[in-house]
C-alpha cells in the first residue's frame, strides 16, 4: 500500500484500577491534552467495582478544554431513552467533545443486578446495541437545531413545528420521543465501537464514527480496515466518514528494545500489546501510518500515570517533532478533531420542503415529557 497523507488520529484509555476521586481522571484527561490528543476513554463494566464512567467524565469537562471525552455505554439493560440523553448531557457540558463507546452486558452476574431478563447471546445483545445506537441518534434530531425560540415577550421557549416523534420500535424496547435535551453542540456525539470481535462489527460499519481494532501487524490492520469501509459502503455511507485505530495495550517499561506489539491473552480476550521504550513506540505507530494500514491508534497503559506521561512527554513529542502528529487543536469540538462533519439532522431535512409550502398547514406537535409548551 503507499504512503499516505492522513492525519494521525491518536487516544489514550484513562481508566486502570478503580479510582474514587474525580481529579484523578481529570489529572490524566489533562495529561492527554497537553499532548493534542484526539480523545479519552474511560472504560467501564457491571462486571467490577468503581465509579460510572460517564458521570466522571462529566465532571472532567470543565477541567479540560479541548480534548474529546468518551465513556463507555452499556446498551444491556440500560433505557435507551436515558443513555440518549446522558450522551448528549456530556456533549452540552464539554461544548462539543462527548462521545460514547456502546458496550454490552452477557453475563448472567451483570443480568441478575438488575433482575428484569436473563442473559442474551452476544449476537442479540450486539443487534440490540446497533438499534440502540439508531435510536439515540433519532432521539438527538428529534428537535432541530433552531426549535429553541426562548422569547421572553411571549412565553415561547420553543418552536413545537420543530420538535419530533421519533416512534421507534426495536426487537427489545420502544421509544417514542422526543427527547428531554435540545439536539447536541456536535449534532451526534461521536460513536466509538471496538470492532475487534465479529457481532460488533456490524454495528460498527452502520453506525460507527471511530472503530478500534486489535491487530498484531500492519496487514491485517488494512485488511479489517479495508473490511469494514466495504461494509460501511454497503450500509449507503461514505467511508471517508469512518475512522479506523488499532488498539494496543502498551507497557512503557523504559527499555528502548524495540518490540512489536504480538497477540496475548488478557482477561480471555486477544489484545495486541506493546512493550518497550517511547522512541520504539514512536517508530511502530510512524510505519504503521506510512503503509496506511491505519487512521490512527488508540492507546490503553498498563500503567495509566506513568505510561501516560511517557506516551505524551516521549512518543507524542518525537511524532510531532518529525510532523505526523500535531501540537495544537485546530477546532474546538471531538468531529472535528476526527475531521468529521456535523450530520444533518434527519428530520429537518425530511420536513423542511413541507414547511416551505405556504398553504400547508401546521404539521402535529409532540410535547417533551417534563414541560408544557405554548
Amino acid at each position: 500500500m503507499p504512503p499516505t497523507t492522513r492525519t494521525l488520529h491518536l487516544a489514550a484509555e484513562i481508566g486502570g484500577p478503580a479510582h474514587y476521586d474525580p481529579a484523578h481522571y481529570a489529572e490524566l484527561a489533562g495529561l492527554a491534552e497537553s499532548g493534542a490528543l484526539d480523545f479519552v476513554t474511560l472504560t467501564d463494566s457491571l462486571l467490577r467495582p468503581g465509579l460510572d464512567a460517564l458521570a466522571v467524565l462529566a465532571r472532567t469537562a470543565p477541567a479540560t478544554e479541548r480534548i474529546g471525552l468518551v465513556p463507555t455505554v452499556t446498551t444491556t439493560h440500560t433505557e435507551p431513552f436515558h443513555v440518549s440523553t446522558a450522551v448528549a448531557t456530556l456533549d452540552w457540558v464539554s461544548r462539543g467533545r462527548a462521545g460514547w463507546a456502546p458496550a454490552v452486558s452477557a453475563t448472567a452476574a451483570e443480568a441478575r443486578l438488575f433482575g428484569r431478563r436473563p442473559a442474551a447471546p452476544a449476537p442479540q445483545l450486539w443487534h440490540e446495541a446497533g438499534q440502540v445506537a439508531d435510536v439515540a441518534a433519532k432521539l438527538w434530531d428529534s428537535w432541530e437545531d433552531d426549535a429553541e425560540i426562548r422569547d421572553v415577550s411571549t412565553g415561547r421557549f420553543v418552536d413545537r413545528d420543530k420538535l419530533h416523534y421519533v416512534d421507534f420500535t426495536a426487537d427489545t424496547f420502544s421509544v417514542r420521543g422526543p427527547s428531554i435535551v435540545p439536539r447536541p453542540p456536535q449534532g451526534h456525539p461521536v460513536t466509538v465501537v471496538d470492532a475487534t470481535k465479529r457481532h460488533a462489527r456490524a454495528v460498527a460499519a452502520r453506525h460507527a464514527d471511530v472503530a478500534l481494532v486489535r491487530v498484531e501487524d500492519p496487514a491485517e490492520a488494512a485488511a479489517v480496515r479495508a473490511g469494514l469501509r466495504a461494509h460501511a459502503a454497503e450500509a449507503g455511507r461514505d467511508p471517508d466518514d469512518l475512522r479506523v485505530l488499532a488498539a494496543l495495550v502498551v507497557d512503557l517499561c523504559g527499555s528502548e528494545q524495540r518490540h512489536e506489539p504480538g497477540l496475548e491473552t488478557h482477561d480471555e480476550e486477544p489484545a495486541a500489546w506493546y512493550t518497550g521504550g517511547p522512541v520504539g513506540l514512536a517508530e511502530l505507530i510512524a510505519d504503521w501510518h506510512a503503509a496506511g494500514a491505519v487512521d490512527g491508534f488508540h492507546l490503553t497503559p498498563t500503567h495509566p500515570q506513568r505510561d501516560l506521561e511517557r506516551l505524551v512527554n516521549g512518543t507524542v513529542t518525537l511524532l510531532q517533532h518529525r510532523g505526523l502528529a500535531r501540537n495544537f487543536y485546530p477546532g474546538a469540538t471531538l468531529r472535528e478533531h476526527l475531521g468529521l462533519s456535523r450530520p444533518a439532522n434527519q428530520y429537518a431535512t425530511a420536513t423542511a420542503p413541507a414547511r416551505a409550502r405556504e398553504d400547508a398547514g401546521p404539521p402535529a406537535a409532540p410535547v417533551p415529557a417534563g414541560g408544557s409548551i405554548r
